[in-house]
């Protein structure tokens, strides 16, 4: 009777399904996925979009830029994110990321386990999601890796079969480009493994001209956005920008221990080099360029943890093809009941925020109310948290709105500068600082004339002007 209530589901579908859970658990209940403070100002330009029917075109967050034209090339994510806040509060948001991670880690697993043995499967999906591990974190890249997944999957299996991608998936690129500026590695991996087909054809015109008008039609589709052929140069704008180097995600990936990636890039030296497996020589170019990306940028392992799994797939298969392997038959009714479990806890279990490396709390607490409506000079850090309580700022972590002159500016005065702090306490007229405690410009300001400490505590220390009495 089980058998025909709950039917044997194929091996790639329950590999997916276990795949699905885990990423969905990993994000659902991660203490780490609220420690990004983008995460605050994505919420509430959302909210702004969503009251106003309008994409949200110009600077409403600070005072320093205050309505500068900014191009908000995340708007869908911001507003997806605003309405799962609106939802179910920081529990809405993990809910939200959550369903995202799984139906990643789903797509992945079934795209590779699909091709290859269980064991070996098992291995590259987990290797290459824990390469994900490190950019989990409430913000539009994380809603966008379906749609990377997709997209590879997609193209890759069009190689297997020798023929141009379907003309399906150009759907997925205005989606994408609505979403996050990620899109233009899309586009670049397609055109890549239209290269590949190209140099492994044999009539090379036919397969040249069927690429390139998939090409062509994704091109023009990325286009669907608000900001029209803007879209296409705004990721080379962003990532030609001098100061990306003072910010965390775009240095360089750490090596000196052993991380996620590391692991990866040990295990995929020794699979490769025990010569049991072979690649495409275009096929290994392109997993090589995918490992520079993520040396070359933290942001960019997430790339290398979707991608090179589907990528590797069918030459890993030649050595480790997939079996039919048997399952028990109330297997998708259990995954059903687990998914449905996950969700109940973690509508349970309230998501309490205080205190932490972006939220300064306790610190804007003892701003008094008249105080905070005045001109602040912030951390860098925590500008997200202070745009969530409404406070106009000098900075956040908008650095490609801010631009390089004037995060050139603020790097100067963290070297700490006394001089260049100076000058931007007076040109700026800001009445009162907030900076991380840790940081020179907190023990510079106490030196500061007509300064005085309002309050320190272990995450902030606040300075108001002398002559502010409030």
């Amino acid at each position: 009777m089980s058998r025909n209530l709950f039917p044997a589901l194929p091996f790639a579908l329950t590999f997916a399904l276990g795949a699905a859970l885990a990423g969905f658990a990993l994000a659902a209940f991660s203490p780490g996925l609220l420690n990004d403070g983008d995460t605050y100002w994505h919420i509430r330009a959302g909210e702004w979009m969503l009251a106003h029917r309008a994409v949200l075109r110009s600077d409403i967050f600070s005072y320093t830029m205050a309505g500068a034209p900014w191009h908000t090339q995340e708007w869908l994510a911001e507003i997806l994110m605003a309405l799962g806040w609106i939802a179910g509060g920081w529990q809405g948001i993990h809910l939200l990321f959550a369903v995202f991670t799984g139906l990643t880690a789903g797509l992945v697993g079934f795209f590779v386990r699909k091709r290859l043995d269980m064991m070996p499967a098992l291995l590259t999906v987990v290797l290459g999601l824990c390469c994900v591990s490190g950019s989990l974190l409430a913000r539009p890249h994380m809603l966008t890796l379906p749609l990377l997944a997709l997209w590879v999957c997609g193209l890759v299996a069009a190689r297997e079969q020798n023929r141009a991608p379907p003309f399906w998936l150009i759907v997925v690129m205005p989606l994408w480009a609505n979403l996050h500026g990620s899109f233009a590695f899309g586009l670049a991996l397609a055109g890549a493994l239209g290269f590949e087909a190209v140099a492994e054809a044999q009539d090379r015109k036919k397969v040249a001209l069927a690429w390139g008008l998939f090409l062509l039609a994704a091109g023009v589709s990325s286009m669907a956005t608000p900001f029209g052929y803007q879209t296409l140069l705004f990721p080379f704008h962003l990532s030609g920008m001098q100061s990306l180097a003072n910010i965390g995600e775009w240095q360089a990936s750490d090596l000196s221990h052993l991380s996620p990636l590391a692991l990866a890039l040990l295990t995929s030296l020794f699979v490769l080099g025990s010569g049991r497996v072979k690649v495409a020589p275009i096929r290994l170019l392109l997993f090589l360029g995918l490992i520079w990306l993520a040396l070359g940028h933290v942001r960019h392992q997430m790339l290398l943890g979707v991608a090179a799994p589907i990528l590797l797939a069918p030459s890993l298969a030649k050595t480790w093809p997939a079996r039919s392997d048997s399952h028990p038959p109330l297997f998708g009714a259990l995954a059903a009941a687990g998914l449905v479990a996950l969700i109940a806890v973690q509508l349970l279990v309230p998501v309490v925020r205080g205190d932490d490396a972006m939220s300064p709390v306790s610190a804007l607490a003892h701003v008094p109310p008249s105080l905070r409506q005045t001109r602040v000079l912030n951390d860098y850090a925590f500008g997200g948290y202070l745009i969530w309580t409404g406070i106009k700022v000098f900075i956040d972590s908008r650095a490609d709105f801010y631009g390089d002159s004037f995060l050139q500016n603020y790097a100067g005065m963290l070297s700490p500068d006394r001089d260049a702090l100076a000058a931007s306490l007076n040109r700026y007229q800001a009445h009162w600082t907030i900076f991380s405690r840790t940081t020179p410009m907190a023990k510079l300001m106490d030196t500061m004339p007509g300064w005085r400490r309002l309050y320190s505590d272990k995450l902030a220390t606040v300075h108001v002007r002398e002559d502010m009495h409030h």
